[in-house]
């Protein structure tokens, strides 16, 4: 056997010769000096020669390591070569399919598919901002630990319900992986239980008849922006989301059916969804539809006719009015109207729950969203636009309003 002694006193000469080491591993000194490592193997009754590196980045011990390597795989009936070749594809592939590859891969996706642009941005930050350290790791290679690591990271900040939404768009992109072929399974499974639960925050809503008449008051009585005091009624008496009030169009209007029609690049569910109005809600409408010329925004924006009510804007008429954040929000309609026709048992719950436009799991009911219950949803709409006139005029509802401040 070779020694260290030995090795790097052999000279070059006029031709090429090698020094054994037992095993068919053996040292070819070069007649420039070179000293390369070489195993010698028989596979398929042909003499095959594998090279193992250069002497002395690659010490005696590591080339006997790699010989017994060579020498375990030649017992399991594979060429040692053959096998070197496609680990140097497989290496090759996964360097090609790297987390950062396949996230951006899933995101492209989500934009074929129609997904909303607020999510994309959302996935996009946490997909490229808070799993960057995982950009460049082949997916393949990413382990349970390293994910949990991450997680446990953001955890500790305080932000629990960031490190929940990341382990769920990491799983969503494994699941891609898989799927495309490029990562044998979901490894995020494994995390399940693994974060501090999610301290549940409800947004803010009155949910009380006589505080909710009182509101309904002070926004009759709101003497700001036109337009902005017909979006916090409309977001009463639709039940829809806020910023499918602002982004509101009057081309979406269908005035003699007394139909709103969201198209469905605007719409949570990514589905189109009819909003039958009321007469309340019809004659909130008509009253600013001149104020805004052309087929365009409804509801523009204080300082341009081209772009929409922020919900920053709602939300800050609310606190004008009184209400403090804690209290009521521009989302908060949503839930006052759920809570109250839960409460009266105005209409069946699923009709209910067909007004707020819940994404429905079934995928059969899911196909008809937009038209479910739409006879059902028109009667309780207007039962609903009834209702907060009532309010209105409950006793001591004017009590409830908050001074202007």
């Amino acid at each position: 056997m070779l020694t260290q002694v030995g090795v790097r006193a052999a000279k070059p000469r006029e031709k090429p010769y090698k020094l054994p080491d037992g095993n068919g591993l053996h040292l070819l000194i070069e007649t420039n000096g070179s000293k390369l490592w070489r195993f010698r193997y028989q596979f398929d009754r042909k003499e095959k020669m594998l090279s193992l590196g250069a002497f002395p980045d690659v010490t005696i011990a590591q080339a006997r390591q790699k010989r017994d390597d060579a020498r375990s795989v030649l017992a399991g009936g594979v060429d040692p070569a053959r096998k070197r070749e496609q680990d140097k594809i497989a290496a090759s592939i996964a360097a090609a399919n790297t987390f950062g590859v396949v996230a951006a891969e899933y995101l492209e996706r989500m934009r074929t598919e129609n997904a909303a642009e607020s999510t994309i941005t959302k996935n996009k930050w946490l997909l490229e901002d808070l799993a960057a350290s995982l950009a460049n790791r082949p997916i393949a290679e990413i382990t349970p630990a390293e994910l949990l690591q991450l997680l446990q990271r953001i955890e500790k900040t305080g932000r629990r319900e960031t490190a929940h939404r990341l382990r769920g768009t990491l799983g969503s992109v494994f699941r891609y992986a898989v799927r495309t072929l490029r990562a044998p399974l979901d490894i995020t499974s494994a995390l399940k239980g693994a974060l501090l639960k999610v301290e549940v925050t409800h947004r803010p809503a009155i949910t009380e008849e006589l505080q909710l008449g009182g509101l309904m008051l002070a926004i009759d009585e709101y003497d700001g922006w036109p337009t902005l005091r017909a979006a916090l009624l409309l977001l009463a008496l639709t039940m829809v989301r806020p910023g499918e009030v602002r982004h509101m169009r009057k081309s979406e209007l269908i005035v003699p059916k007394a139909l709103w029609r969201i198209p469905e690049e605007r719409t949570k569910t990514r589905r189109p969804f009819d909003v039958p109005l009321s007469k309340q809600a019809l004659a909130v409408i008509s009253e600013i539809w001149d104020l805004t010329p052309g087929n365009g925004l409804l509801l523009p924006s204080i300082r341009s006719s081209i772009k929409p009510l922020s919900e920053n804007a709602l939300n800050s008429a609310l606190r004008r009015m009184g209400y403090r954040k804690d209290e009521m929000t521009a989302h908060g309609f949503r839930s006052s109207a759920s809570t109250i026709l839960n409460e009266y048992r105005v209409a069946d719950a699923d009709v209910i729950e067909a007004a707020l436009a819940h994404q429905e799991e079934d995928d059969v009911r899911r196909a008809y969203n937009r038209a479910l219950y739409l006879k059902e949803r028109t009667v309780l709409m207007q039962r609903w636009a009834d209702l907060l006139d009532e309010f209105r005029q409950m006793p001591n509802s004017s009590t409830w309003k908050r001074n202007i401040l």
